[in-house]
């Protein structure tokens, strides 16, 4: 449906949530008119509160697994609870939220002829046998595991998207998130880098799993953001899916010493065994990225971490 007010009407799904609060804001900021809908199962209203008395911003308690009928320009569809303990705690639930949600958004895009964004996951390439993962990767995944329930979901989401294109001409964006931090972070999520901060700031032991030796890269939720709105303004032809994340990669031991470090704390380092299906390595190539978006990741990991830890101390 034809916008005739200048101002860009834009859907964010999952916008009470650690990302698509950020997202939110970013795009009032550019002047959108920004629609957040959520169900608020791991989204919450202080994520959104200071946003609540802008006149752009409007929000919906919503489920996507249900159809939405709205008119907007733009969509984002974030709606996914993506830590290990919310995805697995209703795991039917995760699939229908990937599967049934990216359904309805993608008919909602379709009847208004909308652009459509997914924020899909390095999670698609499992337990990945080359390294880095590049885009043509199509990974190593236990379909019947603990965490296919969020693995799953989104490879069959990224299948119906490109599907959708192909099939009704839809104009999309798929985006491949790596481990991403920053604040607004849940801090009962699981998460490393916000269970790592959290013990370290109560003074509990840092619960390591494994030998610590099984790496990540961490990347800014700032620089995450950037590139989730440059993708959007990119040609038609540009769908992706394109690797967001940070190239660097790190030890999950290092990033337990470098939160003790900048925390000041006295916690002592733990070591658990390694859940089950738990990746060792995951770092992404994000040649896509720099050529199609002329995007990369700024923040180095101890000045992201500086801010996420500030902004749990004002929380916790």
């Amino acid at each position: 449906m034809k916008n005739y007010n200048t101002t860009k009407r834009v859907l964010v799904t999952g916008g009470a949530g650690f990302l698509g609060s950020h997202l939110c804001e970013r795009l009032l900021k550019e002047g959108n008119d920004v629609l957040c809908v959520d169900n608020f199962y791991t989204g919450t209203k202080r994520n959104i509160a200071h946003l609540l008395d802008n006149p752009n911003f409007e929000v919906i308690r919503h489920d996507v697994t249900f159809p939405l009928y709205v008119e907007v320009d733009d969509i984002y569809n974030l709606a996914c609870p993506a830590s290990p303990i919310h995805y697995q705690f209703d795991p039917v639930q995760t699939t229908k939220t990937s599967v049934h949600g990216a359904i309805n958004m993608l008919g909602l895009a379709k009847r208004l002829r909308a652009r459509i964004f997914q924020a899909s996951t390095s999670e698609v390439y499992g337990d990945p046998e080359v390294h880095p993962q590049p885009e043509s990767y199509w990974g190593r995944v236990n379909t019947i595991g603990i965490r296919s329930c969020y693995d799953e979901g989104k490879r069959c989401a990224e299948t119906l998207f490109f599907d959708y294109h192909r099939q009704h001409d839809l104009t999309i964006k798929v985006a491949r998130i790596f481990n991403t931090y920053g604040p607004r972070m849940h801090p009962n999520d699981g998460r490393v880098v916000s269970n790592f901060i959290v013990q370290a700031l109560s003074g509990e032991p840092i619960t390591l799993y494994g030998d610590g030796s099984q790496t990540r890269s961490f990347c800014y939720v700032d620089d995450l953001i950037n590139a989730f709105m440059a993708m959007m303004n990119t040609a038609d032809d540009v769908t992706g899916p394109i690797n967001i994340g940070n190239p660097t990669e790190f030890t999950i031991r290092s990033l337990a010493e470098l939160v003790v470090e900048l925390t000041g704390s006295k916690s002592r380092i733990e070591y658990r065994p390694l859940p089950s299906d738990d990746p060792r390595q995951r770092q992404p190539d994000i040649t896509l990225a720099r050529s199609a978006l002329g995007w990369e990741p700024s923040t180095a990991l101890r000045d992201g971490l500086l801010k996420t830890i500030t902004y749990f101390e004002q929380t916790l």
